[in-house]
């Protein structure tokens, strides 16, 4: 959500902006309704005003016996009232459209974020691992070691399509991934694990910025829960409506859970394998910080993702997204891509974004700063850390042998009991 005062004060500013996110100016349109609210509010409090003074004036009439004074300033209360009511009902008419346009503006973009219309102008950051030499190299669904391992057609008649059933060695490895990733964010990084819902209300995504824009992208159960497109949502909405206090900044969170997605606008996109699902996991990592700090808390969680491929070999490069590729919520977002040498491509395994206040302002999320001052909103940062079946796909298609097993990465050994490789058959060996 958007500061008003701050569109009032730099509406050029706020309308640039907007631009530079393809567009076009809208504070004229914003302000307008914020005038006819605050005139509305303003002409309230006149009518209350003399409401009161009328109140006060009737006991003194009644008391030197002028009945008519009496009985017209008795009248002109009653008028008063009804016409703070209406007044109050327009205010509120107009504070609600005024929350229902703010709502579906996208946030702005920090100046430091390259300018462009798709994610053809997305700027490369760092580039880390030589991608591996592999003869024709196999997409994950296409190698012998892990062909048993993942159950399209049995996904397919139990749920449709985007949807898998791993099994045996598959399986296991991609608990292994979900567990290493955990152990190296709690022990080693300092996030606070949590196990947390994924069934949220309607207030948890519209303050996540999931909500009005995005409701097609989600699943909904009929009884009005929404299945979370990410922890996130459940991560970030834990501190709504509160008031922390500095000493408790920052707030560092990471969590595994399932994640669903409709994927409504990605039809033909990524059909075939399990890169694009309806139902995926991932280690989620969020932090609730100062303003002052949120920067070096992106630079930070980037850095606690990269790290995670770096010590599974996988290369991969690092984007800062364009304007046009933003999502929603976000002020500035770096993507991680992994290397797939099926597809002979880097492919997105992670998004670290910053929403400044946008999200905070939405749920009302705020701390108390240590020198007394008045209470402050927070900002909110999240960032996959990682997908964990894409953490997969990379695992697998960059382990790929020639004799069709999948060699694994050293840092999975301890979570496989020893177990070093995929062989050809789908054994764990």
């Amino acid at each position: 959500m958007h500061d008003i005062r701050m569109i009032r004060d730099n509406p050029a500013a706020f309308d640039a902006a907007l631009s530079r996110r393809g567009l076009d100016a809208m504070s004229s349109s914003i302000l307008e309704i914020d005038a006819a609210r605050r005139a509305k509010i303003a002409a309230a409090e006149e009518a209350q005003a003399a409401a009161n003074k009328a109140a006060k004036e009737v006991g003194a009439a009644k008391g030197r016996g002028d009945e008519d004074e009496f009985q017209r300033l008795r009248a002109l209360v009653a008028d008063k009232k009804a016409e703070i009511a209406q007044l109050n009902d327009e205010a509120k008419a107009e504070d609600q459209r005024l929350t229902a346009l703010l709502a579906e503006i996208p946030n702005l973009p920090y100046d430091d974020v390259p300018d462009g219309a798709d994610e053809a102008d997305n700027v490369e950051v760092r580039k880390w691992g030589e991608p591996a030499r592999i003869n024709n190299a196999k997409e994950h669904f296409e190698i012998p070691a892990c062909v048993d391992g993942l159950d399209f057609a049995t996904a397919g008649k139990t749920s449709g399509s985007r949807f898998v059933f791993q099994r045996g060695a598959v399986a296991r490895v991609h608990r292994a991934i979900a567990q290493f990733m955990l152990d190296v964010h709690t022990e080693e990084n300092g996030l606070e694990e949590v196990n947390c819902p994924v069934l949220v209300r309607d207030d948890a995504m519209y303050g996540t910025d999931k909500l009005p824009k995005f409701g097609d992208d989600s699943y909904q159960t009929t009884n009005g829960w929404w299945l979370i497109p990410t922890s996130e949502v459940t991560l970030t909405y834990s501190v709504a409506n509160d008031v922390l206090d500095e000493a408790q900044l920052p707030r560092r969170m990471t969590a595994h859970t399932l994640c669903f997605r409709s994927e409504a606008g990605s039809a033909g996109r990524d059909t075939a394998g399990m890169l694009r699902q309806h139902q995926f996991e991932k280690v989620e990592m969020v932090t609730i910080c100062h303003p002052d700090h949120s920067d070096d808390e992106q630079k930070r969680m980037l850095r606690c993702a990269e790290d995670i491929l770096e010590r599974l070999d996988i290369p991969y490069r690092t984007v800062i997204l364009c304007t046009g590729d933003m999502g929603f919520g976000a002020r500035r977002t770096y993507d991680i891509e992994a290397w797939l040498p099926g597809q002979n491509a880097y492919r997105e395994i992670s998004s670290v974004s910053t929403t400044g206040d946008f999200q905070a302002r939405r749920m009302n999320a705020r701390f108390k700063p240590a020198d007394g001052g008045k209470p402050q909103f927070v900002h909110t940062l999240n960032g996959s850390g990682l997908a964990v079946g894409r953490a997969l796909i990379a695992v697998l298609e960059n382990g790929q042998q020639e004799n069709g097993s999948v060699t694994l990465p050293t840092a999975l050994h301890p979570y496989l009991r020893g177990k070093t490789t995929i062989s050809a058959t789908g054994d764990l060996i």
